[in-house]
């Protein structure tokens, strides 16, 4: 990669409010708007947040989703998504969109891939078809896809890993991200990122480097060092809430974190329990994702601020009370625990929509809960009252 590219200089269009120790209250603006942070983003793996439409993301003021790379390549295709005008205007969503690059479903899909350096060599899911993604094309297809946020290629292995593996899959992650930004310069060459009265205005799409290193502390803090020093609006770190346990998960972070600038934001790819969540943007975290709220709808399974709720059980068969007494989402405000026993022990697809859009609300509210806390220095005694609740029991 020329020396221009990797030490060009970068705005990151991310203005931090306010933070409370290591929690931070910030916004990071886009082409499509400015996005709250800490924030959570559903999950539109391909091009819909499961049982949900657009409409109902934004009566829910979701302000980020996220897609996967990978998956829209297979399914439809990107050219269809260029086609279309971009994924905006396909999903008709018209907040910020971050597409994954696909490492991770690369990852998941061990028995059908194989890493080399050029890049990864996989057979599709859907048919067994072979395919190529490298670094620089990875790029490419985010650019037909038209999100507003783009990663790099990475290689995310499972955990526990040895450190040899782990090692290797770093230099290749770090050899890789030299490949994408110097890709990436060649498909935006000039940036358009402007300070502006009430933020940035951004009219170019940004590009976030992935952390690697598993569970080994120095590894991360290297992987951390490295993507640092080159030209990113953003950092992502990978390859963790992928076995290792929670004793692990923490450090890996903490040591990440401390070595990322402070002025961009971060994002742990693939996490979405609660107290998890709360537990990282303790630890400086800003973004997060995970198909866990709709997943669990379409199980039977409601966030509560009383803790989990498998609506199958037989007490709520007649139990004339919402989901949640401290809920104000669309579902909680129309309809009892008994009618939705009902909708899924009958199988009926209402179901996975109502519970979908309680379990979503109840995750951007929350992260809306922490931001207020944040910009009020109480994040410390907010978090120990969620979990009091949340925690205490399973209902």
């Amino acid at each position: 990669m020329s020396e221009t590219n990797s030490t060009r200089s970068v705005t990151s269009p991310f203005k931090i409010a306010a933070s409370d120790g290591k929690a931070r209250a910030g916004t990071l603006y886009t082409k499509h708007g400015s996005v709250k942070t800490p924030v959570f983003m559903p999950v539109a793996t391909q091009a819909s947040v499961k049982a949900l439409s657009s409409a109902d993301l934004e009566s829910l003021q979701t302000e980020c989703i996220l897609s996967n790379t990978y998956h829209l390549y297979l399914r439809p295709g990107t050219d269809v998504m260029e086609k279309a005008g971009g994924l905006h205007n396909f999903m008709r969503y018209q907040g910020s969109i971050l597409t994954d690059s696909g490492g991770f479903q690369v990852y998941s899909l061990s028995q059908l891939r194989k890493i080399k350096e050029e890049g990864v060599f996989f057979k599709s899911h859907i048919d067994g078809s072979g395919h190529l993604f490298t670094p620089e094309n990875v790029v490419r297809h985010q650019s037909k896809i038209g999100s507003d946020i783009w990663t790099c290629l990475d290689v995310c292995i499972e955990n526990p890993s040895t450190r040899e593996n782990a090692e290797k899959a770093l230099r290749t992650t770090q050899r890789w991200a030299r490949r994408a930004v110097d890709e990436y310069w060649k498909t935006v060459p000039e940036q358009d990122i402007s300070l502006c009265a009430d933020g940035f205005k951004v009219n170019n799409p940004l590009l976030f480097g992935i952390v690697q290193g598993s569970v080994y502390k120095d590894l991360r803090r290297e992987a951390a060092a490295f993507h640092a020093e080159l030209p990113f609006h953003g950092f992502c770190i990978g390859g963790l809430a992928v076995g290792e346990g929670k004793d692990e998960m923490g450090p890996a972070v903490e040591a990440a974190v401390a070595h990322l600038p402070e002025h961009a934001p971060r994002y742990f790819m693939g996490l979405g329990t609660p107290e998890d969540i709360w537990n990282m943007v303790e630890l400086g975290v800003d973004m997060f994702d995970c198909v866990l709220p709709t997943r669990n709808a379409r199980n039977g399974q409601a966030l509560t601020s009383l803790g989990k709720l498998q609506i199958k059980n037989a007490p709520y068969r007649m139990d004339q009370a919402p989901l949640d007494p401290n809920c104000d989402c669309y579902t909680c405000r129309n309809y009892t625990k008994s009618y939705l026993s009902h909708l899924f022990r009958a199988n009926e697809l209402l179901s996975h929509t109502l519970l979908s859009l309680h379990n979503v609300h109840f995750l951007l509210d929350m992260m809306r809960g922490m931001r207020k806390a944040i910009e009020e220095g109480r994040f410390a005694q907010a978090k120990r009252e969620f979990l009091a609740g949340y925690l205490s029991q399973k209902v």
